[in-house]
């Protein structure tokens, strides 16, 4: 094994300060705060930045819900009824162009009821109640326009059969 005096003598060429890196078993003992350091002031930057981001509203996205212009509770013998409804935002502004969709839920329907940009549905005479059932649910489903940043997310207010 060679001493530092002849290493510095082999290779002449070497500098001081590598020759001291060299004999310096010291030199990564700040290594390791310094990349927790960077680590957290790089989370911190990142989660800035993603509230930024966040805040943009084109990036964002809208939920849209039903509101019901009549009362949607209808009786086992009212059905084949139209019933008048508008799709809105969270800020309660009419979304055109939605489809809406109503399906079965606790109550029966033969197939869904599809409406597309309209604001009345009627809901067929073969929907309704099981044997021995009193109550039920239709549940409506919103398709946001595919050109738009809307979405239905949420669950809607179903539509309610009643027995009288």
């Amino acid at each position: 094994m060679r001493t530092s005096q002849q290493r510095t003598q082999a290779s002449p060429s070497r500098t001081r300060s590598t020759r001291s890196f060299e004999s310096d078993e010291r030199a990564i003992e700040g290594l390791p705060i310094r990349l927790v350091i960077a680590l957290v002031v790089g989370i911190a930057a990142l989660s800035i930045m993603m509230n930024m981001l966040g805040g943009i509203g084109e990036f964002s996205e809208t939920e849209v819900t039903i509101e019901w212009e009549d009362d949607h509770v209808l009786e086992e013998s009212e059905l084949a009824s139209t019933l008048s409804f508008s799709v809105v935002d969270d800020a309660g502004n009419r979304v055109e162009d939605a489809t809406v969709i109503v399906a079965a839920g606790s109550a029966q329907l033969d197939d869904p009821v599809y409406v597309e940009g309209g604001d009345e549905i009627t809901i067929p005479d073969d929907a309704g109640l099981r044997q021995d059932q009193n109550t039920g649910t239709l549940e409506v489903e919103i398709v946001p326009p595919s050109d738009s940043n809307y979405v239905d997310e949420r669950s809607n207010p179903e539509i309610v059969i009643v027995n009288r």
